[in-house]
């Protein structure tokens, strides 16, 4: 696996950063064709993807945790905040134990990262609310996850090659 010397990450993981906060805010503007509360494509995650196969595993999860805090600065609130950090801390840590250790390919390390972001977020739901019937709704979560993930990953495992031979080559953004 590719990664990039030292002294290059900060320019690419500034570009990151402010590729999911655009992609969270066009995902703000996509009503979907369903009402399913919670459900999401969960497009910025696509970078925090990335991040986790080029730079490595503590800035991605410094670049996850960043996303939802300003994405929930930008474009929501309080409440959101914890659902947020909640998905993004679970769906962060598993795909980078997925890359790391059992060496997924990114629709399959996609696709457990979306599981996992609906779980965070249904058991932060579920300690702030108290709601124990809460977990009726998890199948749906799950397979949205599931969908979504594998759906995002495609493009990720693309994009791949071509980053990396930027990389490569050395130059810079």
């Amino acid at each position: 696996m590719t990664r990039l010397p030292i002294k290059n990450r900060l320019p690419y993981l500034g570009v990151l950063l402010a590729f999911s906060l655009i992609l969270s805010y066009v995902e703000s503007m996509i009503p979907l064709p369903f009402a399913v509360p919670g459900v999401k494509i969960g497009l910025s995650n696509l970078p925090v993807l990335l991040c986790i196969l080029i730079i490595g595993p503590a800035d991605a999860l410094f670049l996850a945790v960043l996303k939802a805090l300003l994405s929930s600065l930008l474009f929501g609130n309080g409440t959101m905040l914890i659902y947020s950090l909640a998905g993004a801390l679970s769906s962060c840590l598993v795909m980078i134990l997925s890359s790391g250790c059992l060496k997924l390919h990114a629709p399959a390390i996609s696709a457990l990262g979306g599981v996992f972001h609906n779980l965070g977020q249904m058991t932060a739901a579920a300690l702030i609310m108290g709601l124990k019937g809460l977990f009726w709704y998890l199948p749906v979560l799950i397979l949205s996850g599931l969908i979504t993930g594998l759906l995002l990953g495609i493009p990720a495992e693309l994009l791949l090659p071509r980053i990396r031979k930027i990389i490569n080559k050395g130059e810079t953004i």
